[in-house]
């Protein structure tokens, strides 16, 4: 027998993982629902990532080698990387999804235009999974109702994952973003050719940051709070709009945009013979609120495990051995969540910790830490008395946020 795998959704995600089951000979499904569909995100992907998803440099828009970090009071830390070589990738969505989705399917997954409605879960071990679905490929909204029987599902369809509904996965606090596509006059523009800024403030993010990254041809502006404060999310991007207003004067608007992200895994991500990944799957860090490479990342380490475990698509695996991808997933980055929901609880909780946290991001050490971890999703250790200074000057920023907090 062949093992036959189904894969909701088509973003990075769900088409790392199809990518690497087709390239093991497994029959692969890939269902997305809308294929030009350009998702709300900053964009921003490490170096790492470009070599290690084998990148063409062409969906690349603008390689940043400089941050702008601002303070509620407007205070201005850059921070730079030095290597040449290093950089970090500015995308659009819609641009990064299409290549990866359009490179499973030239490897063979089958890739349907279709909207999964329901998931008919089986009552053993061995009967398939039937998943109900609207097939679009007349064109049509509304599309041809049909089935597909599979062995195993991945659902990869997002923060509002309705294969994850199905399997009664669990909920998660999230936060709601909201961005703005805009569109600058050229002289705006050069200012931004390979700068990314991040404000922090209660007037732009109660509990997270704002950002104005640059694309091909226009700037991503946007912000993002939890959801307790959804209902203040416009009143924060104007809050974002006018601290950067200067630098958009002239700027078209040409896309509004809001989704949600998810702020912690799921509690349940494996149950039965489906697995979840990416947004649904909850793996979204805080702090950062970096999504694009640990979703590509659990795609291709939950695919790499099926892979293995079904012996290259020869039998079906129990949820137990499916389950190794979770501890796969969890050793080898259950750290980095924690540290940055550490991060994220002590310097966002008001505007005089996030005033010390800037000041914290003028250390050349701490910007070195911070980009050898970002840019290669490694932790560098470094040196015990560099170790020392990072974390006296931590504590020295705290104790001061502390003695102005209100």
């Amino acid at each position: 027998m062949t093992l036959r795998v189904a894969v909701v959704g088509s973003g990075p995600a769900g088409s790392c993982a199809a990518e690497t089951l087709v390239k093991a000979g497994i029959e692969t499904y890939l269902f997305e629902r809308k294929l030009d569909n350009a998702k709300p995100c900053g964009g921003a992907i490490p170096l790492c990532m470009v070599e290690e998803f084998d990148l063409p440099q062409s969906i690349i828009d603008r390689q940043v080698r400089k941050m702008k970090m601002i303070s509620p009071s407007n205070v201005e830390v850059d921070i730079n990387i030095e290597n040449e070589h290093e950089y970090i990738g500015m995308c659009r969505r819609e641009v990064l999804d299409g290549f990866l989705r359009d490179r499973a399917a030239s490897l063979g997954a089958k890739l349907i235009n279709g909207t999964v409605h329901t998931l008919e879960i089986p009552a053993n071990n061995t009967d398939p999974y039937i998943l109900h679905y609207a097939d679009h490929s007349n064109g049509t909204a509304v599309g041809t109702q049909k089935t597909l029987k599979v062995d195993l599902v991945i659902g990869a369809d997002g923060a509002n994952s309705r294969v994850a509904k199905a399997i009664d996965a669990g909920d998660y606090n999230y936060a709601i973003a909201f961005q703005e596509r805009i569109r600058l006059p050229e002289d705006k523009m050069a200012y931004y050719e390979g700068l990314a800024e991040m404000y922090v403030g209660d007037d732009v993010s109660t509990d997270f940051y704002a950002w104005v990254f640059p694309k091909y041809d226009h700037v991503a502006v946007g912000t993002g709070t939890m959801k307790v404060n959804q209902a203040n999310i416009k009143k924060l991007q104007a809050g974002v709009r006018a601290r950067a207003a200067k630098k958009l004067l002239g700027g078209e608007i040409i896309k509004v945009e809001a989704h949600p992200i998810p702020e912690h895994p799921r509690p349940r991500r494996v149950v039965g013979r489906v697995a979840l990944i990416g947004d649904a799957a909850g793996y979204v860090t805080k702090s950062s609120g970096e999504g694009i490479y640990f979703a590509a990342k659990s795609g291709r380490m939950c695919a790499e495990t099926i892979v293995e475990i079904s012996q290259q698509g020869t039998r079906i695996p129990t949820e137990q051995e499916i389950k190794l991808y979770l501890k796969r997933w969890d050793k080898a980055y259950g750290i980095t969540y924690k540290v940055l929901d550490i991060l994220q609880r002590v310097f966002y909780r008001s505007d005089a910790t996030r005033e010390a946290f800037v000041e914290m991001c003028a250390d050349r050490d701490v910007q070195k830490l911070t980009f050898d971890s970002y840019l290669y999703k490694t932790v560098v250790p470094a040196n015990p008395f560099i170790q020392m200074k990072i974390t006296a000057k931590t504590i020295g920023s705290l104790l001061r946020g502390s003695a102005l907090a209100p």
